[in-house]
């Protein structure tokens, strides 16, 4: 036995979609550290050995020799940028909202496999419902033929096909026993997908209480979309990454400044023509700079100027996405409500069916049993009555299906 919140858990865990999600947000938090770790001095040390040979410079001395000369390099240098335009503090503003929109992204793929499971789940449920009522319907018709069967070696049918009609409704109600079977693996089948994991027809779902099966049939479609819109994880990253790109255009422009760096250093050598010890030359020779400096861009082959114009594009196209994204939202929500109310409408209305075909087809049992009526009045009434119940279970799962849509869209299936 597996449970709803079981299926849930192993789906999200195996899903290679939220995998993805997860990663790709996990890039974009390591971009967001980067930008800030961008602000801070960058430091870059060096050694080297030079081992030369025939007319070299000195360095003890500053005079060509001519003779073997070693000697060692020691530096330790560092920079940071004063000020750039405000791009770096841009650039900061766009990884936030990025790696928001990353998690948002992740939120939402695991949403939409929530929403997906939940539904299949109920499939399932719907399907093994209805293959029970098949089954009971086949009971009864292997009943009305047992009763058949012995009139007929009596004489006491009605009429000379009464044996074969009910032998024939009774081979139809197997076959929509197996039908019913088959849908009901294919509808397991699909749910396994979903978890990513082995198909095992044998596994048998815990029913849901009659709690999870309510639907809320007073729900609004403006507002659940409006609530949508402040609570959906995909329109949430859509929505950021439109912000993201904002800040996008800023750091491209904040390019276009001149940069003021602050630089500095510190550097050490030794010689084996200085007759000094190796750590004395170490201490002695050491020397520091300090430098100030002001890069202003000039003429960079229109690169920064295109970059500007790329990131409005790119600003242009998360638009153009944040508002697809609201739009498919929209009209999604409006298609779920409009089936919820149809599924809800119809479930009603095959209440009343249901009841009406039940009290026929009680009243014909009665009737052709006592040999008023013919066979095709009673196998009239049956199929009418077995129709309209398999529609009932039917409508009943559709309307719930539709409604879990609908809380998928106003972000209530978020665990």
């Amino acid at each position: 036995m597996i449970t709803l919140q079981q299926c849930l858990d192993i789906a999200i865990k195996n899903n290679l979609s939220v995998k993805k999600a997860s990663v790709t947000a996990e890039q974009a938090h390591i971009g967001l550290n980067q930008a800030k770790d961008n602000l801070i001095p960058s430091i870059t040390g060096g050694a080297n050995r030079n081992l030369t040979s025939g007319r070299a410079l000195n360095p003890v001395t500053n005079a060509y020799i001519t003779q073997s000369v070693t000697s060692d390099n020691y530096n330790l240098s560092g920079n940071v940028t004063i000020f750039n335009g405000l791009a770096l503090q841009s650039a900061i503003k766009q990884a936030s909202l990025a790696y928001q929109s990353g998690k948002m992204a992740y939120q939402a793929a695991k949403d939409l496999v929530i929403v997906n499971v939940i539904t299949n789940y109920l499939l399932v449920l719907d399907a093994k419902e209805l293959l029970g009522q098949s089954q009971s319907q086949l009971a009864v018709a292997k009943e009305n033929l047992d009763i058949a069967s012995t009139k007929e070696n009596y004489g006491a049918n009605t009429t000379a096909s009464t044996f074969s009609d009910l032998k024939g409704a009774y081979a139809t109600s197997k076959v929509a026993v197996v039908v019913g079977q088959n849908s009901l693996d294919a509808a397991k089948l699909s749910l396994f997908q979903l978890m990513n994991i082995p198909y095992n027809k044998n596994t048998q779902l815990q029913p849901l209480t009659a709690q999870d099966l309510l639907g809320d049939k007073d729900a609004n479609a403006e507002q659940v979309y409006e609530t949508a819109l402040q609570q959906l994880a995909e329109v949430k990253a859509a929505t950021l990454m439109r912000q993201s790109a904002e800040k996008g255009v800023q750091y491209a422009r904040g390019q276009l400044f001149p940069t003021l760096f602050l630089g500095g250093g510190i550097g050490t050598n030794y010689s084996n023509l200085n007759t000094e010890s190796y750590y004395s030359q170490f201490r002695n020779n050491y020397g520091t700079d300090l430098e100030i400096g002001l890069n202003v861009p000039i003429f960079t082959n229109h690169i920064k100027k295109n970059a500007v114009a790329l990131a409005k594009l790119n600003l242009l196209n998360y638009t153009y996405l944040e508002d697809a994204t609201k739009v498919q939202v929209k009209q999604s929500v409006e298609t779920a409500w409009a089936n919820m109310i149809a599924a809800y409408n119809r479930y009603i209305a095959l209440q009343d069916e249901v009841d009406a075909f039940a009290e026929s087809y009680r009243v014909q049992k009665i009737r052709f049993d006592a040999g008023v009526i013919t066979s095709d009045l009673f196998l009239l009434a049956k199929n009418n009555m077995d129709a309209a119940e398999l529609s009932l279970i039917a409508a009943h799962y559709d309307y719930i299906i539709y409604s879990k849509v609908l809380d998928y869209y106003q972000g209530k299936l978020t665990p």
